[in-house]
């Protein structure tokens, strides 16, 4: 059989599946693949495959393991209960202002490059809230992980790095006119959410004081044994270590997370007891995320190592008819919607982004325009089930991530277009960037 129709179809059913809520994405991930894998006749190699995409899925795996670990042992100590305070204070009960504060919050953690250290903290700052004031949670999911694929486009975050070494360009001349599209994408999501506010707002109207107050009380009233209001300082100042230390890129972000769990526990809990007391109290998160994680290297493995994801490509490449040629940075742009969700980041920057660089090139498109384009899909890409910080954002949220999907799809869609419009015009009138 077609190894790209067989591809297609195994995207497709899986998606289906998980969004219908026939099958949850744990199982989904492990079976789906190995149905395909024995169907493209490759049964004698699906365990090496498997094997492989673990493999390559195992730091991503243990980084989660102990980010986790590691700031939710920081909320557990009272370190952002001051900034809670603050937020609940700021925004005096108005769903409104919590929710263009999720968009602002979340710019600014952002700029870390990491997705998944950018959710932890986010969600420790604004879930109460959310919470206390019984606001839809779904809103919040889909803001911060909006923003996250707008702020990703960063030289520091993996596309840009990705689609820079992929083409052998520059990062930083690649990013520099990006900025005007992601200024737009994020405009529109500070509209976006005074929407969604406006709506909270006829819904549940605004919080008393009194409310306020107690949603204050809530929202560090979690594990009051584990407070450490002593030791606020220097937590914080491991965490802007940490933080420092990632974007340095001194040590694998793995490693930092152990490091930085290890020294947490040391000082904040050094009891064995008290230790292991924190490590269980979190052992449900870890367990969800983690295990998705390498289910997902059976996904990615199989889908690499038949070939459906280079056979995927140059299908889409393909069909392309010539007369459309000299518009291949918009075609690329498009792409990269269903391309980058349906496939892991690795797969289309280093698999199928040269294949449309080249046939770009055949038509005087330029490489570097054909690289920016190819960032446009990243807020999709981040609803994808292939995406480890995805796991992490709706496990924390507690909500269901076919919910989501299904709820975030449009809006990233549209944030994507709006800066793949901007870039252009921007492009256009190169002053602009």
């Amino acid at each position: 059989m077609n190894l790209a129709l067989l591809g297609f179809l195994m995207v497709a059913t899986f998606m289906t599946l998980i969004m219908t809520k026939k099958m949850t994405p744990l199982v989904a991930l492990i079976v789906i693949p190995s149905v395909f894998g024995v169907i493209a006749g490759q049964s004698a190699g699906l365990g090496d495959m498997m094997i492989e995409g673990i493999k390559n899925l195992a730091p991503t795996g243990v980084m989660l393991l102990f980010a986790i670990l590691f700031f939710s042992t920081m909320t557990d100590t009272g370190l952002f209960d001051p900034l809670v305070g603050r937020l609940i204070r700021i925004v005096h009960g108005d769903p409104l202002l919590i929710l263009i504060g999720s968009v602002v919050l979340c710019a600014l953690v952002s700029l870390d490059g990491d997705g998944s250290t950018t959710y932890i903290i986010t969600i420790a700052a604004l879930l109460p809230l959310y919470k206390r004031f019984g606001m839809n949670r779904l809103y919040l999911c889909c803001l911060l992980m909006v923003t996250s694929g707008v702020m990703n486009l960063t030289p520091w975050g993996g596309p840009t790095a990705r689609a820079a070494s992929a083409l052998k360009l520059d990062p930083a001349t690649l990013f520099l006119p990006l900025i005007p599209g992601m200024i737009a994408g994020l405009a529109f999501l500070i509209g976006l959410a005074v929407w969604f506010g406006r709506k909270e707002r006829s819904r549940l109207g605004h919080v008393s004081v009194l409310e306020t107050t107690e949603a204050a009380h809530m929202a560090v009233s979690q594990y009051p044994e584990a407070r450490r209001p002593h030791l606020i300082w220097f937590n914080a100042a491991l965490v802007v270590a940490l933080l420092t230390l990632l974007v340095w890129g001194l040590l694998p972000l793995s490693v930092l997370m152990m490091i930085a769990f290890a020294i947490a526990m040391i000082v904040n809990y050094p009891g064995v007891a008290q230790q292991k007391e924190r490590v269980a109290a979190h052992a449900g998160n870890v367990l969800s995320v983690v295990s998705l994680i390498f289910a997902a290297g059976i996904f990615t493995g199989i889908l690499g190592g038949t070939g459906m994801v280079e056979a995927m490509s140059k299908e889409v490449v393909g069909v392309i008819p010539p007369a459309l040629g000299p518009y291949m940075a918009p075609i690329t742009a498009l792409l990269s919607l269903p391309f980058t969700f349906f496939i892991s980041n690795d797969a289309f920057y280093f698999g199928m982004l040269p294949i449309l660089a080249e046939a770009g090139a055949h038509y005087g498109v330029e490489p570097m325009a054909i690289a920016r384009a190819s960032l446009m899909g990243q807020p999709v890409h981040l609803l994808s089930p292939l995406v480890p910080s995805t796991y992490l954002l709706v496990s924390l949220a507690g909500i269901d991530l076919a919910d989501h999907q299904r709820f975030t799809l449009l809006p990233a869609v549209a944030v994507c277009v709006v800066m793949t419009l901007v870039g252009m015009i921007a492009l256009a009138f190169p002053f602009i960037a």
